[in-house]
């Protein structure tokens, strides 16, 4: 079968060793964009599960431990509980050491605030990815375009044939450059923006969560519910130390 003298196999045969690399360094970023896409996209669903458990089926048990335990695990609305509880049970075994100088709101309200931290931490990890492949691919590619084109015209000075034959394999070899760095980018760029969106959702539920779990352990009821009542008209769960 033989080879089309316009396309990539050709484009890598005739490429010298600058167009290979400009061509794998796309190729390897694409691999880590697409890396970074599926995975947090996986890691977001997984999260709005437990968002959803957040938002109802943890404020319907009778006790912390049975609370936490419908959060699942690895997420962080599960690490954000659990960091309550180890923060209200320590200031409650040394109430003797912290109630001078921290009070019990005080203390929970850091241990959270860090515990949420962590969590929009990890939650970013891997966006620069993006943002880098994002930005950069279009140049990459159009310097192996530049590249490509300048020893066409090289090539074009040595032989003297300016034929529209002799001219269109080169440069159009070059230009497939820039196709490959924007299908590198413009993935990369439309996965970056809807993973910022999915990730500011989580951390406005987070601070949701926290700012309830604040409340319920300082005064022994959740916040506000979504019908405005103290409880949320329905809320059986009761703080660590509290009937």
């Amino acid at each position: 079968m033989e080879v089309s003298p316009y396309g990539l196999e050709s484009l890598w045969a005739q490429g010298d060793f600058v167009t290979k690399g400009v061509a794998v360094l796309l190729l390897a970023m694409s691999i880590a964009s697409w890396y970074v896409i599926i995975t947090k996209a996986l890691q977001l669903l997984r999260f709005r599960k437990a968002s959803a458990a957040a938002g109802h089926q943890f404020w319907d048990t009778t006790n912390l431990p049975e609370g936490v335990a419908t959060l699942g695990q690895d997420n962080p609305f599960a690490e954000v509980a659990k960091a309550g509880v180890t923060a209200m049970s320590h200031h409650t075994a040394h109430k003797g050491h912290l109630h001078d100088q921290l009070s019990v709101s005080d203390w929970v309200t850091l241990s959270l605030r860090q515990a949420i931290d962590e969590a929009s931490g990890k939650l970013q990890a891997g966006m620069a990815v993006l943002a880098s492949v994002g930005s950069t691919a279009p140049f990459v590619g159009l310097f192996g375009t530049v590249w490509g084109i300048y020893h066409a015209l090289v090539s074009i000075g040595t032989t003297g044939q300016a034929s529209i034959d002799k001219v269109a394999g080169p440069v159009g070899e070059a230009l497939i450059m820039t196709a490959l760095g924007l299908a590198v980018a413009i993935p990369a760029t439309f996965g970056y923006n809807a993973l910022v969106r999915g990730n500011k959702t989580i951390i406005a539920k987070l601070n949701k969560f926290g700012f309830d779990l604040h409340a319920l352990f300082v005064t022994g009821a959740r916040a506000a519910g979504e019908d405005g009542q103290p409880n949320g008209g329905k809320a059986k769960l009761t703080a660590v130390g509290r009937a």
